[in-house]
C-alpha cells in the first residue's frame, strides 16, 4: 500500500526569510500485512517466552518460544512451574520442551535463541536448588547443554556472551519483573552495592564478573532518599554486540537514568539531560539508539540519538509521542510499537513506522480485559511487539479474545 506524504519546506528569497509551501510528493509502500493470526488457544494462556524486541523465532522460523501456564491473575512464585515449549508457526501445536519456576508475565523467562546454533539452540532462566539459573537447551533432542551460575537478562547477538542482572532486587522493587524464592542476595539494605549490578556471562565456559556496578553510577542518578535503593533493569545488547543500554531506577521514588556502556565495560555515559528519563528502548545500529524518554523533559516521545552526541530526534511528526514498546526490523527500515490500554475503552494500540519519512500505519486497536490488570498491575498483558529474522513475521500478545494469547502478523514486501 502507498502513503503519500505532503512536505512544507522553508525557503529564503530576496534577502528576507519567506514561508513558501512545497508539495512534493513522498511515496511510502508499506507492506502488505496479514493479520493478526492467533497461533496458540486456550483454555491455557499463551505468552512469548522473552521481553519485548528480543527474537522469538528460530532461524527458519519455523518455531517460536512460548510459554504455557494456568496461571491468569495471580503473580506467579517459585512453586507456580509454567511450561516452556515450541510453537509451530505453521500448525498452531504447541510442543512442551521443559518446565521453568523463574518466569514472570512481562519478560517470560528470557528465553532467546543462541547465534551459535539458531534454530536449535536457546537459553532461558530457571530456579534450582534455591537459585536462579540460565539453561542452555537442544529444542530437538532435549538434552540440556550447560546450566550456568546466572540468570541472564539479554544475549549478543553472536550467542557467545550474555549479561545478567538481579531478580530478587527486581522482585523487591519491580515486582512484575523480578522472579520470586531468594534466588539472588536481593541486599535490600544497602542502597548502592558494589557487589550487584550487571554480570558479564561467558556462555561457553560459565564463568561470569561483574561488569558495572550499582555503585558506580552513584553519582550520576537522582540523590535517593534514606530508606530507598537503587537498582538495574532492562538491559539490551546493541546491533553489533558492541555496546550495552539500561535503566538505573530508584525505588521507591521511580527515578529513572538512562545508561549506556561499551561491551567491554569502558565509556559508561548517560543517555539524556537531567528529567529525560527514559523507559523502553531498541538498538537501530551498533551506535543508535532508540529510547522513549522524556524529551526536554516535557513530554515522553520515541526518541533517536547517536552514542557520543547529543543528536535527539522525536520520531513519528507528532504521532508516537507517548511511551511505547518501540522495535525495529532486522533491516532498520521499519518500528513497530505500541500503547498502553487508554482511557475507558481499554484499547493497546499498534503502529508500524517508515523510518524513513516517518509516516505512520495503524495495525489495530486491541481490547484489553481490565481484570487481567490484576493487583497493581502485576499480570496485565502488553502488546510487547517483535520481529522475526527475516522481518516478515510479527509477533504480539494480547488478550483481546479473552485469553492471554500469541497473534502473528504476515508481512510481504
Amino acid at each position: 500500500m502507498r502513503v503519500c506524504i505532503l512536505l512544507f519546506l522553508v525557503a529564503a528569497e530576496c534577502g528576507f526569510a519567506q514561508k513558501v509551501p512545497v508539495r512534493e510528493k513522498t511515496d511510502v509502500s508499506f507492506p502488505q500485512i496479514t493479520g493478526p493470526i492467533r497461533i496458540t488457544g486456550g483454555p491455557q494462556e499463551h505468552f512469548f517466552a522473552s521481553y519485548y524486541g528480543i527474537n522469538s523465532f528460530s532461524r527458519s522460523q519455523k518455531y517460536a518460544t512460548v510459554l504455557q501456564t494456568g496461571l491468569r491473575f495471580k503473580l506467579p512464585d517459585e512453586k507456580d512451574a509454567a511450561i516452556l515449549g515450541l510453537v509451530d508457526i505453521e500448525t498452531g501445536q504447541f510442543k512442551p520442551l521443559t518446565t521453568t519456576r523463574a518466569w514472570n508475565f512481562q519478560e517470560g523467562c528470557m528465553a532467546h535463541w543462541l547465534g551459535t546454533s539458531p534454530d536449535s539452540l536457546i537459553i532461558f532462566n530457571d530456579f534450582r536448588d534455591g537459585k536462579f539459573v540460565s539453561v542452555i537447551l537442544n529444542v530437538h533432542t532435549g538434552k540440556e547443554q550447560k546450566v550456568i551460575n546466572r540468570p541472564v537478562s539479554a544475549v549478543s547477538p553472536d550467542g557467545r556472551e550474555a549479561v545478567g542482572l538481579n531478580y530478587s532486587r527486581l522482585r523487591a522493587t519491580r515486582t512484575d519483573y523480578g522472579y520470586a524464592g531468594g534466588g539472588q542476595d536481593a541486599q535490600t539494605h544497602v542502597q548502592y552495592p558494589d557487589n550487584d549490578g550487571i554480570f558479564h556471562i561467558n556462555l561457553e565456559t560459565g564463568e561470569s564478573r561483574l561488569l558495572v556496578s550499582i555503585r558506580s553510577v552513584k553519582s550520576q542518578v537522582p540523590e535517593l532518599k534514606e530508606g530507598s535503593i537503587e537498582y538495574f533493569a532492562h538491559i539490551m545488547y546493541s546491533r553489533d554486540g558492541s555496546k550495552l543500554s539500561w535503566l538505573a531506577r530508584g525505588f521507591p521514588e521511580r527515578n529513572t537514568t538512562t545508561f549506556t556502556i561499551n561491551r567491554d565495560g569502558t565509556g559508561l555515559a548517560r543517555a539524556f539531560p537531567d528529567r529525560w528519563e527514559g523507559s523502553h528502548y531498541d538498538w537501530l545500529t551498533g551506535d543508535e539508539l532508540m529510547v522513549t524518554a522524556n524529551y526536554e523533559g516535557k513530554q515522553y516521545a520515541h526518541v533517536l540519538f547517536t552514542i557520543g552526541k547529543k543528536d535527539y530526534k522525536r520520531l513519528g511528526n507528532g504521532l508516537l509521542d507517548y511511551d511505547g514498546h518501540g522495535t525495529f526490523s532486522p533491516d532498520g527500515k521499519w518500528m513497530i510499537t505500541d500503547s498502553y490500554p487508554s482511557g475507558g475503552t481499554r484499547e493497546q494500540r499498534l503502529y508500524l513506522m517508515d523510518m524513513r519519512t516517518e509516516a505512520v500505519l495503524p495495525l489495530g486497536r486491541y481490547y484489553h480485559p481490565d481484570e487481567y490488570r490484576g493487583e497493581q498491575g502485576w499480570t496485565r498483558c502488553d502488546l510487547h511487539p517483535r520481529w522475526s529474522p527475516d522481518g516478515t513475521i510479527l509477533g504480539i500478545n494480547s488478550t483481546f479474545e479473552g485469553t492471554r494469547q500469541v497473534y502473528i502478523f504476515r508481512l510481504e514486501y
